[in-house]
């Protein structure tokens, strides 16, 4: 793949890369620049994407990867205490929400192994996909989905 390639390809998938960075950065200033580190990263890195999967799915793991690193480098990611200290709910009603700034919200409370979990499920890829970008089990997929909807069930109630 070519130069051109690769940026109609950047083209295509850039929404990954602004929701990613959007569910990471606090601010405009270190969105611009967590985008910039990806973009940079991306096309270092495109030599290597060898067309086995997506290019947004690797794209998707490129990106991630390059916030989580950054986060990391510059001491900022803050553990917070587990959301599950708010309760195990049985099956829980459908929260309806009109204003999805709410729920971007509440997945930013999430560690960040799950808000890039939760984030892959809602952009549709299957529980293979999200597997190999994040590098657990298939299983392990399902069931961390399963515990993240009901944390974020549980948030959604108590914020209603």
């Amino acid at each position: 793949m070519s130069e051109k390639d690769f940026l109609e390809q950047v083209r295509q998938n850039q929404g990954i890369i602004y929701k990613l960075v959007s569910l990471y950065a606090a601010d405009a200033e270190e969105k611009k620049d967590l985008y910039q580190e990806i973009l940079l990263q991306a096309w270092k890195s495109f030599k290597s994407f060898r067309q086995e999967s997506k290019f947004s799915t690797w794209l998707y793991r490129v990106s991630l990867n390059t916030i989580l690193t950054q986060k990391r480098k510059e001491n900022i990611i803050q553990y917070k205490d587990s959301i599950e200290e708010f309760g195990e709910g049985n099956q829980a009603a459908p929260v309806v929400l009109s204003d999805f700034s709410s729920v971007k919200a509440i997945i930013r409370r999430l560690p960040e192994t799950d808000r890039a979990i939760i984030s892959m499920h809602l952009d549709g890829y299957e529980n293979a996909e999200i597997s190999a970008v994040i590098g657990i089990s298939n299983n392990h997929v399902a069931v961390k989905l399963y515990r993240i909807k009901q944390q974020l069930s549980n948030y959604l109630k108590t914020e209603r």
